[in-house]
């Protein structure tokens, strides 16, 4: 009887060491994805990127945004082309503040222009599909095209909602007649209505599609438009 106990204790101790493991490697690989997602990426340790690349502007922070936003909103891995994010999977996708995100976009102030739209507007004039073209035939190596629409806070929340989106999209339908067949894995859209990262008035002084007054609500009925150029 002792015997037949000791076997069955034992033959337990053995089952139970495969589940103690696999349990031990997936708490240990969370944890090493947990680390990897908010360390600092050391200089020695940064992913290459494109030649024409600004490498102090590719830092880690950037990176990990723009990889949650590709993988989010229809690029990275998908396959079905571009799918958009709205406003609230933007601000949950950055995981930051409006101004954090925007903060992110500022050394691209030579680079990335800005499409401006009438008040309750998503049509584009001749001077918005002249920035368009610039700036894309801009590529420069770079992978990654993002287009973030806005509307200022002038009507309802779900109305603006699908203005932004709206805006965006009418910046790809121009993006369309170029007939590049990598278009949908290199463009990324966001529409972010009024509820997340509203444009402050220093964005003023970047290109823009308009020539007039810039206010705050000016600058907010519009599309950031940019090639991303870092390797992620």
């Amino acid at each position: 009887m002792p015997r037949t106990i000791l076997a069955a204790v034992v033959g337990l101790v053995l089952l139970s060491i495969p589940t103690i493991m696999v349990a031990t490697w997936v708490s240990g690989a969370k944890a090493r994805l947990a680390q990897s997602e908010s360390a600092p990426v050391d200089a020695s340790q940064r992913v290459a990127v494109a030649a024409a690349a600004d490498e102090g502007y590719c830092n880690g922070d950037l990176r990990r945004v723009l990889r949650r936003v590709l993988q989010s909103c229809g690029l990275l891995g998908s396959g079905a082309g571009v799918r958009g994010c709205q406003p609230v999977e933007a601000r949950n996708v950055a995981t930051m503040s409006g101004d954090d995100f925007n903060a992110l976009f500022n050394p691209l102030a030579q680079r990335a222009g800005i499409i401006e739209f009438e008040r309750d507007g998503s049509t584009l004039d001749q001077s918005d599909r002249d920035l368009i073209s610039r700036l894309f035939a801009e590529q420069r190596g770079a992978s990654y095209f993002f287009v973030v629409s806005r509307a200022s806070p002038e009507g309802n929340v779900e109305h603006n909602r699908d203005l932004s989106r709206a805006r965006a999209e009418a910046v790809m339908s121009h993006l369309r007649t170029f007939n590049d067949p990598d278009l949908d894995r290199e463009v990324g859209l966001l529409w972010l209505g009024e509820e997340f990262a509203q444009l402050n008035t220093q964005f003023c002084s970047w290109q823009r599609s308009g020539t007039g007054e810039c206010t705050p609500d000016d600058i907010n009925r519009s599309a950031f438009i940019a090639w991303i150029d870092c390797t992620l």
